[in-house]
């Protein structure tokens, strides 16, 4: 089984395991797109920019991917952390000494409690995005003072928009780096539903 990362920093993760995020966009990687435009000028069979960056997608439609969360946030796995003053302390598995125990890139998929099913990709651009995908991307509304926003949980604050593309904009820049938004890639949306 794959796994999928999500960003801890802005609350991702957990808003896909509570179920209100269930859409992911992904840029198109570099070689991908390079590929394209070497069969373009080499004048080789090519499809259109869409067909070609949907033979990139690493997931596919019907595939259950593991969400990638690091060991010490799963408290189904404490029971692997060895506790010098238990008697169980001198067992060969200790998770506090896994590379995944605070990096969850080297996390086992098999471990990860929560799956999601991926039911829908499309290609486009990043900004053609719609104001519905954006609530999908993990945009929350606050119906009170309507506005759209998202939080940085390690800072402990909010950041705050009129509407769900700003919000989204926003979100991408600080997740995949400032300028992303107005770079405007190429991305694979993945939509999916948490299954366990």
């Amino acid at each position: 089984m794959k796994k999928i990362m999500f960003n801890d920093r802005y609350g991702l993760t957990y808003a896909v395991i509570e179920g209100r995020k269930t859409m992911t966009r992904r840029i198109v990687p570099t070689k991908t797109r390079l590929r394209r435009a070497l069969a373009i000028i080499h004048d080789e069979p090519h499809g259109t920019e869409q067909e070609e960056y949907m033979k990139s997608a690493r997931y596919k439609v019907g595939e259950i991917v593991a969400v990638a969360q690091k060991y010490e946030d799963v408290e189904e796995l404490s029971y692997l952390l060895r506790d010098p003053f238990s008697e169980t302390y001198f067992e060969e598995v200790n998770i506090g000494d896994e590379p995944g125990y605070r990096n969850k890139m080297f996390v086992k998929s098999g471990l990860m409690p929560h799956q999601i099913r991926i039911t829908r990709i499309k290609c486009e651009r990043l900004q053609d995005i719609s104001d519905a995908d954006c609530l999908k991307e993990g945009i929350r509304y606050f119906p009170e003072i309507n506005t759209f926003y998202f939080e940085d949980i390690r800072r402990e604050e909010g950041f705050y928009f009129d509407n769900p593309r700003e919000a989204f904009a926003a979100l991408i820049d600080k997740v995949s780096g400032r300028g992303t938004w107005a770079s405007n890639p190429w991305v694979v949306a993945y939509e999916f539903e948490l299954v366990k």
